[in-house]
């Protein structure tokens, strides 16, 4: 089956929003028939999804934004990246377990643009979550039109963690903002949980890279939420190492609790 990823209309192409919303769609429907077409299973699903969409996503940035750079997760990361104005930063699936075991719609395709224009800073940012099996949700969030995040429909702060066993200085963060932890798959899809009202919180430390957070940071800041490092600094993006191994994603309310908390405690 040979794939066809269509062609951007002018508008998409005229907007960086709208042109990483169109691939990190395209790149979803293209995994969305590497699982269904493929006859794949586990680990060779996994391998096959991310090659055929950090494939395509490379073809197409090549193809629409020719001048621009590069960092994806699955590619050689050429550091000609730093003399570069604009670079895109992509995580052609992220959440690869939750891919391999369908029907589960909890991964996620990345795409981020960063400019070296004040200082350097995120300017354009799209999430896709292609498996969402409701056909009426909103299934992907870009900065093209901000997501608008509802009130609170919980009665107490829910904090997004992994299927895993949680970090304990989560669960300790739980204890003490009286929260709830709601585990599901990858880093896009845990912290479009509080742009979608599933959950309020997304506090990670231990292991990311910039692919990991940087389209969805983008989405979440351009929705009114807080983000920073544990620390409360600033996530800075094309660096020269790309490890960035720490993220909050939050209701702006909760953002003081959450850094006090880990000032005092640590993350160990």
């Amino acid at each position: 089956m040979t794939f066809e990823a269509g062609v951007p209309t002018p508008e998409i192409l005229a907007s960086d929003h709208l042109l990483a919303a169109w691939l990190a769609e395209t790149a979803g429907r293209r995994l969305l028939e590497v699982r269904a077409t493929s006859g794949l299973e586990g680990k060779e699903l996994k391998d096959a999804g991310d090659l055929a969409a950090h494939e395509l996503l490379m073809e197409l940035v090549a193809e629409h934004r020719p001048e621009d750079g590069v960092l994806s997760e699955e590619g050689k990361d050429s550091k000609e990246r730093l003399t570069q104005d604009r670079v895109w930063i992509i995580d052609p699936l992220d959440g690869t377990r939750e891919f391999s075991e369908p029907p589960r719609d909890d991964w996620a395709v990345h795409v981020a643009l960063w400019a070296s224009s004040n200082g350097g800073e995120l300017i354009a940012g799209a999430v896709a979550q292609p498996a969402l099996a409701d056909a009426s949700l909103q299934s992907t969030f870009h900065t093209g039109v901000a997501p608008v995040v509802p009130p609170s429909t919980s009665a107490r702060p829910r904090i997004a963690v992994s299927r895993s066993r949680p970090p304990a200085f989560v669960e300790a963060l739980a204890e003490e903002l009286g929260a709830e932890l709601v585990p599901m798959g990858s880093a896009g899809v845990k912290m479009m949980s509080v742009v979608r009202d599933i959950s309020d919180a997304y506090v990670h430390a231990g292991g990311q890279y910039e692919w990991d957070s940087a389209a969805p940071v983008a989405v979440a800041a351009a929705a009114g939420l807080f983000t920073s490092r544990i620390d409360g600094s600033p996530l800075r993006y094309n660096q020269d190492d790309v490890y960035l191994p720490d993220v909050i994603v939050c209701r702006p309310e909760l953002s003081e609790q959450i850094l006090s908390f880990i000032k005092r405690h640590g993350v160990e």
